[in-house]
């Protein structure tokens, strides 16, 4: 088995709109803005792993459409291996983000060309699933190929299953770890049938653990994360700084977690990593473009 990250995800452009604040319902508002950057969960988790300096192949699908050049622009020029990209009549991913002034953004998501990665799809590839040493999955494909990618997977699972879609529960309680932030583990834990009133991320994470999940990272934005397994609970510390554009910065912190998990890093080792590369792409505009490679300067905690 090798060191190899195999990604099964989603290939997006970016359409990227600025407002001074988000609009209320009904409202118009005028913005700025309108390039196309290269996005998609599975993308940005891909790029942010090897510019941390990890082997990586992806599974995928984009159209022939011009938004195809813009959104392979980072996969390529990070070294990923795009062999299990294919090109289709679809139109590529897209997504519509909003970011305010603040640094906070709304995203809206049109599949397009990733509604393709599908049970068959993901099943030609199965040779490439069996020997990784982790496959990295989310939310933005479809769930019988989500359900078909863990079952090629000899190595480990890492879910981040955002956006939360439903997916077979046998399938998803192999992620070891499940990455959500708390948001996301209220909706997993709501899919698995467990009900929880309490908000609290320590509480959230002990709910995964005893629905079955092997381990637990929990991604508190600007608070920080936790990691939680048979061992106990543990908070993990993210530097402060002065965020511009949150946008893929929980993708950052996936990507180069499984950089550094696939390496042989502990879970609390690699998350600590993580959490000062995702505090570094909150500082500049976009997602694949504010991650840093392996020579940049991380903040410090």
């Amino acid at each position: 088995m090798s060191n190899r990250i195999v990604v099964v995800g989603s290939i997006n452009a970016d359409l990227n709109l600025h407002v001074e604040r988000h609009p209320a319902p009904g409202e118009t508002l005028l913005g700025s803005g309108g390039n196309i950057t290269a996005g998609g969960k599975g993308a940005n988790q891909a790029v942010a792993a090897a510019l941390q300096g990890a082997e990586v192949a992806f599974i995928g699908a984009v159209g022939n459409d011009p938004y195809a050049e813009p959104a392979l622009e980072f996969l390529r020029s990070s070294g990923v291996d795009l062999s299990a990209v294919s090109e289709s009549e679809e139109t590529t991913g897209l997504a519509v983000i909003t970011i305010s002034q603040d640094g906070e953004n709304n995203i809206v998501v049109i599949p397009g060309a990733n509604a393709l990665v599908d049970c068959d799809y993901v099943s030609s590839h199965s040779d490439l699933l069996a020997d990784a040493g982790i496959v990295l999955l989310q939310g933005e494909i479809p769930a019988d190929g989500f359900k078909q990618a863990v079952h090629h997977t000899m190595g480990r699972v890492v879910v981040n299953l955002a956006p939360v879609i439903d997916v077979d529960r046998s399938s998803l309680l192999e992620a070891d770890p499940i990455i959500a932030n708390e948001h996301e583990a209220g909706l997993i834990l709501k899919q698995l049938g467990v009900g929880i009133e309490s908000t609290d991320p320590h509480d959230l994470a002990q709910a995964l653990l005893e629905a079955g999940f092997a381990s637990v990272v929990m991604t508190l934005g600007a608070a920080g994360a936790l990691v939680a397994d048979s061992s106990g609970i543990t908070d993990i510390t993210t530097p402060t700084v002065q965020a511009v554009d949150t946008t893929g910065a929980g993708d950052a912190f996936a990507g180069a977690f499984c950089a550094r998990l696939v390496k042989g890093d502990s879970l609390i080792n690699a998350a600590q990593h993580a959490a000062r590369v995702g505090a570094f792409s909150v500082q500049s505009a976009g997602a694949q473009a504010s991650y840093p490679d392996a020579q940049d300067t991380l903040p410090a905690v």
